[in-house]
């Protein structure tokens, strides 16, 4: 009775993380003259550059006697095997809602893994300082979408906390928090989230254990400890765990293993607090399992009973990552062997329940499946800065076939747009396939556009929607199911612009290709011949040299010495680059750079690998 697990679960950027920091400062875990920084849990270097939930953070705070354990979850789409995972550790859950966005597309999905569950919810409405906030509409909302779900009467009978979680505000009265905005000028306002804390105690259930029966613990997350090796995170459903006991492991495979328990540990505020036994329903944290893995279960070797493993949806797109066979390659990075590569993709396998790494009839190619682009793009920007080396192809959507016709992933896609670019936005996602669903208006001259969409028509739509609108547009998508094929979906329509020759990039070079199309790189960038250095403004490939210097000669002319002006290069991101690329590109991926370059670098070795293609109009010069 004295134990609360508890995860937050929101959309992205509706404020999960910093909701967490006002619930760790009202509870004392930091001193009062202590400096923290925001968003405390996001501790890696990547969630703090992109200002995203990567992966689920544990903490846990005391109140009113009662021991609050709190997972903080991400809210990006791509990252929904995190959630589904730390769900079955937990018991409720903070269903975090903007005041003023409402659901969103990652709302229903963990709001409908929740209600799989069984999990009790507590509705927060976040940001109700905004100006623009309407609790009573969003309420409305969140109050539909668990209807259309199929929530119970029980489930829809949830506790609402209005709060304000960057000022660490709370209230349950409406009222006040439609007043809100104007409170927060005056002076005196006292900042107390306890609302939040007391609607956890009251709503969401003690862990639904057993103590009498026989040691049960599902292992729900692995971290990794340079000197203690792999240590498993989950929550204790039965039995007690105590330090050295002798315990047995059920593999996925069905195989169990006898091991022993070495250091155990549990939450304490940010910390892990050592101890020598865990009772049934908290979270504990286990070393000195070798080879320890997600959904295995730890339990009682005189009566081994196994946990059901939890299910996570299917990876929809695939890439290739292949050894880095450029001719730059090895000159900046450590890890370039296919060794390196497999094992390193393996090890995050093991981690990552929504990950999937196969190997393929190439020794030095893998297979690698995930929820989406941005899942993939933080891998491998994790894996650059690690100092690996790789290339990695376009990626593709994973097909089903069912009664002999293929399906692909279908996305349910949300866009808030100024209305004066809802004509532009249309006329995009047409050749895109995308199927209307409904809109909204959302006051100040703004809509709410819902669409059933291919997960391939998804590849560079924020690119192109940023550009149409002037960045002005959001954009947000989740997977719904798997539809019929929508057939050819042309996403990039314009051609690549690639060097001719190896060496050093000049400005005359650059100035006679600008008029050609956008360029990627700049003088002075050293290049290799079959790198993609721009974007042609047709729809074919145009091999040019911007290597080529100025012929000297003794004739000045008057203005031979005038300072050429040029255009700035275009600089793609990760994700950019990844989702531009074609079928024949490859994107090159190093600690220092990332590159496109065409898959045969050799410029007549593609002449002849497209005219032995039937649909081939290109000649070598093209």
């Amino acid at each position: 009775m004295d134990i609360r697990n508890v995860a937050v679960i929101a959309h992205v950027d509706h404020g999960k993380t910093t909701l967490v920091d006002a619930l760790l400062r009202q509870t004392g875990v930091f001193r009062s003259n202590q400096v923290v920084q925001d968003r405390i849990l996001d501790s890696g270097d990547l969630e703090r550059e992109r200002g995203i939930t990567i992966l689920a953070k544990n903490t846990s705070i005391m109140y009113k006697g009662v021991k609050i354990n709190i997972v903080d979850t991400p809210g990006h789409s791509d990252f929904g095997g995190e959630v589904e995972r730390i769900l079955g550790m937990v018991d409720g859950g903070l269903l975090l809602v903007d005041a003023c966005d409402g659901p969103m597309p990652q709302t229903r999905f963990v709001v409908q893994k929740a209600l799989e569950r069984g999990l009790k919810l507590v509705l927060v409405i976040n940001k109700i300082d905004r100006p623009d906030q309407r609790i009573n509409e969003v309420y409305e909302e969140v109050f539909d979408l668990l209807v259309n779900l199929g929530a119970q009467d029980d489930d829809v009978d949830f506790p609402v906390v209005y709060t304000d979680a960057k000022r660490g505000f709370a209230t349950m009265d409406p009222k006040v928090a439609k007043e809100y905005p104007k409170l927060i000028s005056k002076p005196g306002l006292p900042c107390d989230i306890s609302p939040v804390l007391d609607a956890i105690i009251s709503r969401i259930p003690p862990p639904r254990v057993d103590a009498h029966k026989g040691l049960q613990m599902m292992v729900s997350a692995v971290v990794h400890d340079d000197y203690l090796g792999r240590i498993g995170i989950g929550k204790v459903s039965a039995g007690t765990l105590k330090r050295g006991d002798r315990v047995c492991v059920c593999k996925a495979d069905g195989t169990e293993q006898v091991a022993e328990i070495g250091t155990l540990w549990v939450f304490q505020g940010l910390t892990r607090t050592e101890v020598l036994q865990v009772d049934a329903g908290d979270i504990a944290l286990v070393s000195k399992i070798d080879d320890i893995d997600i959904g295995d279960t730890i339990a009682d070797p005189n009566d081994p009973v196994s946990i059901p493993r939890v299910r996570v949806e299917e990876p929809t797109i695939v890439v290739n990552f292949r050894v880095n066979d450029s001719p730059f390659a090895g000159t900046e990075g450590q890890y370039v062997t296919s060794r390196h590569l497999g094992e390193r993709l393996l090890r995050e396998a093991k981690k990552d329940v929504s990950l999937k790494v196969e190997s393929t009839s190439e020794p030095d190619c893998f297979r690698v499946s995930g929820r989406g682009d941005l899942h993939l793009s933080v891998l491998m920007e994790t894996m650059r800065r690690e100092g690996y080396e790789m290339a990695v192809s376009r990626p593709e959507v994973i097909l089903r076939v069912e009664n002999g016709k293929p399906r692909e992933p279908v996305e349910y896609l949300t866009i808030d747009v100024p209305e004066m670019y809802m004509g532009s936005v249309m006329e995009e996602l047409g050749p895109r396939k995308a199927e209307f669903v409904d809109m909204h208006q959302e006051g100040d001259g703004r809509v709410r556009l819902n669409f059933l969409i291919p997960t391939r028509g998804i590849f560079g739509l924020r690119q192109a929607l940023l550009t149409l609108t002037k960045g002005t547009s959001i954009m947000h998508h989740v997977f719904d199911t798997y539809g019929e094929y929508a057939g050819d979906i042309a996403v990039r329509r314009s051609g690549a612009m690639i060097a001719w020759e190896t060496g050093m990039v000049t400005a005359y070079a650059v100035k006679n290709a600008e008029e050609r199309g956008c360029l990627f790189v700049s003088p002075g960038d050293r290049v290799y011949a079959g790198q993609v250095v721009g974007e042609h403004c047709r729809s074919m490939d145009l091999d040019i040299n911007l290597c080529k210097k100025r012929h000297l000669s003794n004739v000045r002319a008057a203005a031979s010495e005038e300072l050429v002006k040029l255009s700035p290069p275009r600089k793609m991101s990760l994700e950019e680059a990844l989702i531009w690329i074609k079928e024949d590109e490859l994107l090159e991926v190093t600690p220092k750079s990332v590159r496109i370059r065409k898959a045969i670098l050799d410029r007549q070795d593609r002449y002849r690998a497209r005219t032995s293609h039937p649909m081939s109009e290109a000649g070598p010069g093209d």
